[in-house]
């Protein structure tokens, strides 16, 4: 089986092809498309899916993240990407400052559709504290400021963050059995 995977992010097409390789062969599609803005991963995925699985008339899965922090009212949230080309893991961290409660998670939105058909999503999350320094080279993203639950390291220090990660793995999971268990 394969699917069209479309992103721009290549750490994404890394960590899917992890997850569902070689049952699920990804074909990555780079393309820059529009979201539409919303505060819910899901919603933005599955609208996404929807318009390019018209739009290019085949099967197509996208994924929607993002770093919800809870004492910043889950700011970055789905604007995670524009806000960390915007000010960075360092002006994260500045809004931080004076903050005691660090609690956050990732969300991962995995939408898949096929063209005339409607739009299924697959939610992942991961709980986490946000660390008080930039820690790590590793990964990409927030992957140098996020702390998941039952470690004091951050996954941008931890060298095999891709098969640690739990939220865009869960999704994906969830999506693997759709397409390999119940669309048979």
């Amino acid at each position: 089986m394969q699917i069209n995977l479309i992103t721009s992010n290549l750490g994404k097409v890394k960590e899917l092809k992890a997850y569902l390789e070689p049952e699920i062969k990804i074909n990555h599609i780079k393309k820059e498309y529009r979201e539409l803005r919303s505060d819910n991963p899901e919603e933005i995925a599955k609208e996404s899916a929807k318009r390019l699985a018209e739009e290019l008339k085949k099967p197509v899965v996208v994924e929607d993240s993002g770093l919800f922090i809870k004492s910043l009212n889950d700011f970055p949230g789905t604007c995670s990407s524009y806000i960390h080309k915007r000010i960075g893991l360092k002006g994260i961290l500045k809004l931080m400052e004076n903050t005691d409660g660090r609690e956050c998670m990732y969300k991962s939105a995995i939408a898949y559709c096929e063209p005339k058909k409607e739009p299924i999503s697959f939610l992942g999350i991961e709980k986490g504290t946000i660390s008080k320094k930039i820690k790590g080279a590793h990964g990409f993203g927030h992957d140098p400021i996020f702390i998941p639950e039952k470690s004091n390291k951050t996954y941008g220090e931890m060298e095999n963050c891709e098969s640690l990660k739990k939220f865009r793995r869960k999704a994906a999971e969830k999506l693997k059995h759709y397409l390999l268990e119940e669309q048979q």
